[in-house]
Formats: structure tokens, C-alpha cells, sequence
């Protein structure tokens, strides 16, 4: 079973932790870097969580360290699922789903009609999740901000 919990300002280290270890461990998948982020105090670590709408933890067993965490970011009235990760010895265990459905959940609890998200297109595992969970390809395309080589792809899901 997994357990998904929304965070607050105070788990803004182990945020940052989650968040540093998913970064190091898949640097084409975000649009940030590690060498970006392994710079920030604890006042950006805190703004973050609170700049953010919302972001969740995953875990497989309540009492150990987080299995992933996932985010909804809202800007100009549109809802995306951002900073998705999976640690990979949870890979396969439903991790993904749940925080996917967290999100999608807390979006339409806002009234929000559509949940977006971005991922790299050479991303296969993460697309797959993606178009399992209902999200399809919009045709959009563009340049990943940590590493304009590698090229996002838009995706959305009705809620």
C-alpha cells in the first residue's frame, strides 16, 4: 500500500533531501539542476514549499523515508504536476500512480478542468506512467530550461 501525505514549511529539509536525491539521480527529468539547487538555504528551501500549491510525499511504509514526491504548481489559472520522482527501488510499486492521483485529485478539488505536466520526450518510463494514468501527448514541444539539447514534451489529463 502507499501512503501520500501533502508537506509542509516544517518538512522543508527533508524536502530539500527528496528533492536533492531525485535531482542527482535524474538530471534530465527536471528543469532544474542539483548544482542549482545544493546552493539553497533554508529560506529558499521554505519559499519553495510555500510558493508552491502543493506538494506530496509518497511512502510505502509510514514510519521509513519517502518513496517520491510530486507537486501541482498553479500559474495563470493552469494546474501542473511538477517536480514528479520516484526513488527506483520503489519504481513499479505504485508509487507513481498515487502521487499522480493526489495531485489530479487536489486540482480538481480546486476546479480545475485539466492537469498539465511536461516531460522530457526521451523520458520512456515516465511517458508510459503518464499515458497510463490518462494523460495524453498535446503536440507541444520545448527546449528542457536545465538542458536545452534534450527536448519536453506537453501532456494533459481532464479532471
Amino acid at each position: 500500500m502507499v501512503f501520500v501525505r501533502e508537506i509542509s514549511a516544517d518538512d522543508w529539509e527533508l524536502m530539500r533531501d527528496v528533492r536533492l536525491a531525485a535531482l542527482a539521480e535524474a538530471p534530465d527529468a527536471f528543469g532544474s539542476t542539483y548544482a542549482r539547487e545544493v546552493a539553497f538555504g533554508e529560506p529558499q528551501w521554505r519559499g519553495r514549499i510555500s510558493e508552491r500549491s502543493v506538494t506530496f510525499f509518497a511512502y510505502t511504509d509510514p514510519d521509513s523515508s519517502p518513496a517520491g514526491l510530486a507537486g501541482v504548481y498553479v500559474e495563470d489559472g493552469v494546474a501542473d504536476l511538477v517536480s514528479m520522482w520516484v526513488r527506483p527501488g520503489f519504481r513499479g510499486q505504485r508509487v507513481g500512480e498515487a502521487l499522480i492521483e493526489a495531485a489530479a485529485s487536489w486540482a480538481k478539488a480546486r476546479d480545475f478542468g485539466t492537469l498539465w505536466l511536461w516531460v522530457t520526450d526521451m523520458n520512456d518510463a515516465a511517458r508510459r506512467l503518464y499515458e497510463r494514468s490518462g494523460f495524453t501527448a498535446t503536440g507541444e514541444e520545448q527546449p528542457l530550461p536545465s538542458n536545452p539539447a534534450l527536448t519536453e514534451i506537453r501532456m494533459s489529463r481532464a479532471l
